[in-house]
């Protein structure tokens, strides 16, 4: 369910410090987070990310497509299943 429009969209404040220093030319290269539940804005197009999984860090460049929806929906936190192959 989409967060109210009152409200705005939630984005971490040490995630959002980190983009702006991004911006501003002060840092470069990924930037690394475990806020999987922030919003991805329009600012944040061309970056890349390293989002946490739960086991390691996933790298995400955001796109134009991306924008409105959650940091974590494009870093999956399960393997599928593989069933071994049984020989008859």
């Amino acid at each position: 369910m989409p967060r109210s429009i009152r409200k705005g969209p939630f984005i971490a404040s040490c995630l959002l410090k980190k983009i702006n220093r991004h911006l501003a030319g002060e840092a470069k290269g990924v930037i690394e987070t475990k806020k999987r539940g922030s919003m991805i804005l329009p600012m944040m197009e061309g970056m890349t990310f390293a989002v946490h999984n739960g086991k390691e860090f996933v790298r995400v460049f955001i796109i134009m497509e991306m924008i409105g929806h959650k940091l974590g929906e494009f870093v999956p936190t399960r393997k599928p299943p593989k069933h071994s192959d049984k020989k008859s």
